[in-house]
């Protein structure tokens, strides 16, 4: 079975000059496909390049376009006019990563809000889902979704770590909802334990966030530390135990959700490393 990786960071500096590596050890742990995260315009555009670079059959990786609430502080009229260029591209599937950080507070909230807006109405005209950020801002990021989501196709909460009433409230908008390897920290991220049986199925999908969050149950660990797409299935293996799923079935669901949430086209299976 394969699986999608809907957020890989690959165009961060920690990845220069290893994403080739990268994607094929991916696609040798049944990672089959993959979407590479925007969070500026820059690096959209170069999460656009590598897509095209290393898949020429434009049928494996994929990208999304967007600014990061980190950045928010930077959006002008000429950013918009840039990401709209982009998310016309072919394989650019997805708005995002866009939405609300109160926990850093990067750039001033009534910014990131407004920037935000720009995104959601960007989704709504060309007909695409939103990849979504939220941290410590759930109630403004539903708010502001609200207005939009009747006009929406959909919509993913990235690397969802918050809490049930949080979690429900994004279900009753009939968002979908990321899983990272935040479900494999013993530290913070055991109240996901009970609450990841909660995601109906349709609506769940599975995430690596590379190189970030690398799962802290994978033996062995990495020595460098670095979270991979390869490492997914190790995602796959807490989601599938605390939702009293098998292995596969779990698979099988997240992966459906995905190819039908980003519109993704199937693909033959890969041969997985032994």
């Amino acid at each position: 079975m394969q699986l999608i990786d809907i957020g890989v960071n690959l165009t961060n500096p920690s990845f220069a000059g290893r994403e080739r590596a990268v994607v094929e050890r991916a696609y040798a742990a049944g990672v089959g496909q993959l979407i590479l995260t925007g969070t500026d315009v820059e690096g959209s555009e170069q999460a656009l390049a590598l897509s095209r670079r290393l898949d020429e059959s434009a049928e494996r990786l994929f990208s999304t376009a967007g600014i990061h609430p980190h950045s928010a502080s930077a959006w002008t009229s000429e950013t918009e006019r840039q990401l709209r260029a982009l998310l016309r591209e072919k394989t650019v599937c997805a708005v995002g990563e866009c939405g609300l950080d109160f926990n850093r507070d990067f750039s001033p909230r009534p910014q990131q809000e407004k920037v935000l807006e720009a995104h959601l109405a960007l989704a709504v005209e060309l007909q695409l889902p939103v990849f979504l950020h939220e941290r410590d801002a759930d109630e403004r990021l539903l708010a502001i979704v609200r207005d939009f989501r009747d006009q929406l196709p959909a919509a993913v909460i990235h690397c969802f770590t918050g809490e049930k009433r949080a979690l429900f409230n994004y279900l009753d908008l009939d968002l979908h909802i990321g899983i990272t390897g935040w479900i494999c920290d013993e530290r913070r991220g055991t109240h996901l334990h009970p609450l990841v049986r909660e995601i109906p199925r349709g609506r769940l999908m599975l995430e690596s966030d590379a190189p970030y969050l690398l799962p802290r149950t994978l033996r062995p660990k990495p020595k460098n530390g670095r979270n991979e797409p390869a490492y997914l299935p190790e995602v796959l293996r807490e989601v599938a135990l605390h939702r009293g799923e098998s292995y596969d079935d779990v698979a099988g669901h997240t992966t459906d959700c995905a190819r039908g949430f980003f519109s993704l086209p199937v693909v033959a299976a890969l041969v997985q490393a032994s």
